[in-house]
């Protein structure tokens, strides 16, 4: 073990030798990745699940009616409502995580889908929605990040 002074020289620093050092270095290099990089990786990617989602909606729309009539049975909604909400949020939320702006509002829009989806759709599927749940809440508590427009129009507006 070598004994080192921190910055101001004032105690001593302990450094432990052999693989903990090494450990400890990958542990630091990992925990540079900016946060910003990963809200960015976390909007892209829950994005995609649902715009492919949604494009596969419109691609037969009675077929999307009565998936939604005979598959989803989503509780007080009409199926063709409810095929038009859905398909609705999953075209509209993921544009709006992909360029960061609203991106609280997007994600907020999917979480509550997902929410529908787990209780009354597929409840058994509750690991990927556990996923989604997860990336999406990122958005919703800590923002889109630096990487986005919602960050360059805070900056713009207020001047931070």
């Amino acid at each position: 073990m070598t004994i080192a002074k921190s910055a101001d020289g004032t105690m001593p620093l302990h450094r432990a030798a052999g693989p903990l050092a090494l450990i400890r270095g990958i542990y630091d290099y990992l925990g540079r990745l900016p946060l910003g990089v990963l809200q960015l990786l976390a909007r892209l990617a829950v994005a995609g699940v649902f715009w492919r989602s949604g494009l596969t909606k419109i691609a037969s729309w009675d077929q999307t009616v009565a998936l939604f009539q005979d598959e989803y049975q989503v509780p007080l909604l009409p199926p063709d409502i409810a095929a038009l909400l859905g398909t609705a949020l999953e075209l509209t939320c993921p544009v709006l995580l992909f360029f960061g702006v609203a991106s609280r509002l997007g994600a907020l829009g999917l979480l509550g889908m997902t929410f529908v989806i787990e209780a009354f759709v597929y409840p058994n599927n509750w690991p990927e929605h556990l996923t989604w749940a997860t990336l999406l809440l990122i958005v919703l508590t800590r923002g889109p990040g630096p990487i986005s427009l919602d960050h360059l129009i805070e900056t713009r507006l207020f001047n931070r």
